[in-house]
Formats: C-alpha cells, structure tokens, sequence
C-alpha cells in the first residue's frame, strides 16, 4: 500500500525496568495508510487502556474526511499488546463517523471480542433529533386514533365478557378446572383482609355525613334528622360506593398486578400450552369471589357508617343510643338496603373485571405491569361512578 500519511500518536512514554531495560508498557500506537481505489487502513499497536493516555481520534477523522464515499477501512490490530473499553472508544467514534459519510467499514482486522462489541454496538442505527424533527400530528388524525383504540377498547372488552360467560357455563357443567386452594385464597383475601379498611373509612364516612347534616339541622332543632340523612344515604348509595372504590385500589389493583406479573413470566403461555384455560383457572374464581363478597362487604360498611353517625349524635347532639336506633329502623326500609347491596353486586363485578381485564391484556415488562395496575384502579372507579349514575336513574324512573 501507498502511504500518504503517518504519524505517531502516543499514550505515555515506556517504562524501562532498570536492571534489564526490558520494557514494561507499550505506547499505545494508531497509523492510517490508503492505498489504491480510496482503500484505509488503520494499524493499531500498543497498550490500549483506559488507565493510560490514549491517541485522540481527531487526526483519524480529520484524515478520513478527506475520503469519498466509495472508500472503504479496514483495521490492523495484530500489534494491539492489550485493550479495554478505551480502544472500543476509539473504534466506536471512527465507526460512527464512516457510517455518517457512506464510508465502508470492515471489522475483521480487530482481535475477535472487540469486533463483536463493536457490531453490537452499531447493530441499532442512532437516531438523533428524530423526536425533535417529527411534525405535530395534526388534530384530526389524533382524535381519529382516539377514536380507533376506544373502538378496540371496546371490542376487547366484549370479547372478554364473552370468554367469561363461556367459562361461567362450562364451570355450571362441571367442566372448569381451577385449584379449590387458590378459591380460598381469594375469598381470605376478599373479605377478612378487607375488613379493617373497610370498617375505618365507612366509619369516618358515616361521621363526616352526621356532622355535615348536624351543622344544618341544628339551625332548625331538627337534630333527630341526622340518623334519617345517615341511615338513608349509607344503606343506599354511600356504603356500596365507598366498599367498591376502596375494593377497586385494593383487590382489583391486585388482581391486574397478579396476573401482570404471571403474562410477564409467561406462565399464562404455560397454562395455555398445557390445555388450561387461563380464564377458567385464573379469572373466574376472583369473578365469583368478589362478586359474592361485595353485597356482604356492602352490608358491613353500612353498619359500620350508621355506628360512626350513632358516635357524632351521641357525643355532639346530646342524643342517646335508643333515640337513634328508634329513628334509624323508621327512615330506612328494606327498599333502600336491597338497592344498596345491588350496588354492591354490580360494582364487585366491575371491580374485578376492570382487574382482570387489564392484567390479561398486560405487556411483557415490568412497567407493563404498573402501568395495567394503574389502568385497572381508574377502570374500576369510573366504572362505579358511571354504574351509580345508571343505577340512581333507573332507582327514580322505577319511583323506588
């Protein structure tokens, strides 16, 4: 080959062993020789670690910039003595830079570990200011992709209602396969565990409506009225809302990340794979629990809510217990108990279909798994609120 140009660019000076004047460190070397048809070569010797001073790759650039786009480089290494990431380094910004001016690259002359790094490291083109450059997409076109995902969304959903009533008729025929164990697990998790968060917040709840009514009632002496506005607001609406929303950041948050995490470890492919059904052996069990454990639920956090009024009325409205109560069994009735624990059928299915729902339909990575349990807390509480809306409208167009 013709050299046209050759220099020296050393790390740091050798150290000579006094005794023997053996050398101890190479310098670490880089010469570029071009030969016929735009052909570089590059020879590398020397020590090249990152712990010594190594040659900058500006003179190889600046040469290289001389080159048209047919040339082509390739690299002799068979002097290189020893390299780390500091030689990767330096291969890595000639690399980038033969990629950006359409120059070819050869990596045969490298020591065997280097080579492959380095196609690895190149294996995904950079995009730089691809994000910056991209156009706005226009509103149209993002309010007609709104339009498409609520249209899947929805698809999705009746498709999986679907696989769930299949499975809720093949469970009647005796042909649903899931562990009794996991059953019982369920049902512990969905009532017993459950007990003291729901007894707190439908006590404060009932404590913050006695107050709420009391501040108003007491302008009129009408403080006897606080065990109607409580008994009747916690048997029908209040304490089926607060058990399915508290259900919903508890259960149905764990349900999506259950079953998020199993879809990332691939274990639902397992169960596939083997003939099980996933949705007979993961998802109508929690169907069938925390719908039956929602009406019970319901009815204790009304109790607890009337018990929470009782405090207020007894502590701040010189009322006795016997007051209470009397006034209590005469607001409410079995008409509003029976529509409060509808309410609470209904929200346990919703609850546990939102989580289900977006832990099946979780990714494969760990954010996936947050991200569908975050899904399934918002799912689960706008589905209660939409359902207590339809539910108070069909409750006045039927006068009950």
């Amino acid at each position: 080959m013709r050299r046209i140009s050759s220099w020296v660019l050393m790390g740091e000076f050798p150290m000579i062993d006094g005794a023997d004047g053996r050398v101890l460190m190479e310098q670490a070397k880089v010469h570029v020789e071009k030969g016929d048809g735009g052909a570089f070569r590059i020879i590398l010797s020397g020590e090249w670690r990152l712990d010594r001073s190594l040659p900058s790759s500006d003179a190889v650039l600046g040469e290289l910039a001389l080159a048209g786009p047919e040339a082509r480089v390739t690299f002799d290494a068979e002097s290189v003595s020893g390299w780390d990431s500091g030689l990767l380094t330096f291969l890595l910004k000639v690399h980038r830079h033969c990629l950006a001016e359409g120059i070819q690259v050869s990596v045969d002359g490298l020591p065997d570990g280097a080579g492959r790094l380095l196609s690895l490291a190149t294996a995904v083109p950079e995009r730089t200011g691809a994000r910056r450059d991209a156009s706005p997409t226009p509103f149209l076109a993002r309010m007609g992709d709104l339009a498409l995902g609520l249209g899947r969304s929805i698809q999705e959903t009746l498709s999986f209602i679907g696989e769930i009533f299949v499975s809720f008729v093949r469970m009647c025929a005796g042909k649903a396969s899931f562990r009794r164990s996991d059953l019982m697990s369920i049902v512990q998790e969905c009532s017993s565990e459950a007990l003291p968060i729901v007894s707190l917040i439908s006590f404060l709840v009932g404590l913050i409506l006695a107050f709420v009514g009391a501040i108003q009632l007491k302008l009129f002496g009408a403080q006897i009225y606080v065990a109607d506005l409580v008994g009747i607001a916690m048997l029908r609406a209040m304490g089926a809302i607060m058990t399915g929303i508290i259900m919903a950041g508890r259960t149905g948050a764990s349900f999506a990340a259950h079953l998020g995490t199993m879809q990332v470890n691939e274990e639902i492919d397992a169960l596939r794979t083997t003939g099980i059904s996933p949705v007979d052996y993961l998802v109508l069990p929690r169907m069938l629990v925390l719908s039956a454990m929602m009406p019970l639920l319901t009815l204790y956090a009304d109790l607890m809510g009337i018990l929470g009024g009782m405090f207020v009325a007894v502590t701040a409205l010189d009322m006795n217990f016997k007051e209470y109560y009397v006034e209590t069994t005469k607001a409410v009735g079995l008409t509003n108990l029976w529509i409060g624990l509808f309410s609470g059928l209904v929200f346990g299915v919703l609850v546990a279909l939102s989580g289900c729902l977006r832990g099946m339909q979780c990714g494969r990575s760990a954010s996936a798994v947050g991200d569908a349990t975050r899904s399934a807390v918002v799912t689960g509480i706008v589905s209660i609120v939409v359902a207590t809306a339809v539910i108070t409208v069909l409750c006045d167009a039927l006068g009950i």
